[in-house]
């Protein structure tokens, strides 16, 4: 199950016992779902939800607290819309109910924030705002870089006062707009990880989690595996450069280099990506790392040592013992003047 999903059906089985706490998330969910409509002169409510649970929840609240009838018709998805919507409407009683609610101002302006009874209510019932946000247009990605709460608002009135919920909560959030719809965002991992414990949604909290030690264990083992694969390729490019400079060496002194430093840079030559570990086992009798190191410096220290008195490249250059090469063949093959 997604865990958007996962978390809306914990927070819809959230109990809470104090009528305010439920006053709160009912209140916060029908502003969010914009619940307030205008038909023949009357006002109905008329709040749509994306799982059957939080429409069952609202249904009870509104039973239980307001004392009115609802009712819940479900709606097939149909174009982008993934799923089932599902409709919990009151229609007698509707303007009762959005006063009791706080929908509706004294003067019966709809209210463009949120009440303020559950503006200045207690922490339980910020809580309360959270989980009712989140139960209407909530949503959770998967923890990583990109990891977010999510709730879409009706307006950048119920955004802030939504971050001012958020806030009281010690969780920080921010509002923003984007494409033309209001939105507030939680971003940090730990943020996050505090607000989901804070609305009650502890089980899908430890699933978050699992999830993000898994993702985090995965990308520890790509990192270190990137990481020893560039090491390898350093080590393996350095063993080539170091065998090319030694068949340099080998040329430059001919026969007049020792043996025992002979045998060890036609060792290296035969086996230009083995490490010195490995060429030390190679040798026979087998020699240390350092010995085997050792006798190759000497060799390169020489064949220097003869190319500069020569006057020609030493081991280092390559790029230039080419080139030079290359000079020498094309003034040999010159046409030389009558």
């Amino acid at each position: 199950m997604a865990l958007t999903a996962l978390v809306k059906e914990e927070l819809a089985q959230y109990e809470a016992s104090k009528a305010s706490v439920r006053k709160a998330e009912v209140s916060t969910i029908l502003r969010f779902t914009g619940a307030l409509h205008i038909v023949a002169g009357r006002i109905v409510i008329e709040s749509e939800v994306d799982t059957e649970q939080t429409a069952q929840r609202m249904q009870q609240t509104i039973a239980e607290i307001y004392g009115h009838e609802s009712e819940l018709t479900s709606v097939t998805g149909g174009g982008l819309r993934r799923g089932g919507r599902y409709i919990v409407r009151v229609d007698s009683g509707g303007e009762a109910l959005a006063r009791q609610t706080g929908l509706l101002d004294l003067r019966g302006r709809p209210v463009r924030g949120l009440p303020p009874a559950v503006v200045n209510g207690s922490l339980q019932d910020a809580e309360a705002v959270m989980r009712g946000a989140f139960l209407a247009h909530g949503s959770l990605t998967e923890p990583g870089r990109s990891s977010a709460i999510e709730f879409t608002c009706p307006g950048p009135e119920a955004a802030l006062a939504l971050v001012g919920a958020a806030r009281r909560l010690d969780v920080m959030a921010k509002a923003r707009e984007v494409r033309g719809v209001d939105r507030v965002v939680v971003r940090d991992g730990e943020t996050i990880a505090h607000l989901l414990e804070r609305m009650g949604a502890s089980e899908s909290l430890r699933t978050w989690r699992e999830q993000r030690t898994r993702k985090e264990v995965r990308a520890t083992a790509n990192r270190l595996a990137n990481f020893d694969d560039a090491n390898l390729r350093r080590s393996a490019q350095a063993a080539v450069a170091a065998g090319a400079r030694v068949e340099r060496a080998l040329h430059i002194l001919g026969d007049d280099v020792p043996e025992h430093l002979r045998y060890a840079g036609q060792l290296r030559v035969a086996n230009k990506q083995a490490s010195l570990d490995e060429l030390g086992r190679l040798a026979d009798p087998p020699l240390t790392k350092d010995a085997i190191a050792g006798r190759i410096r000497r060799l390169l220290v020489m064949a220097d040592k003869r190319a500069q008195e020569l006057g020609i490249p030493g081991t280092e250059l390559k790029e230039d013992i080419q080139g030079a090469e290359a000079a020498r063949g094309v003034s040999s093959a010159a046409p030389t003047g009558s």
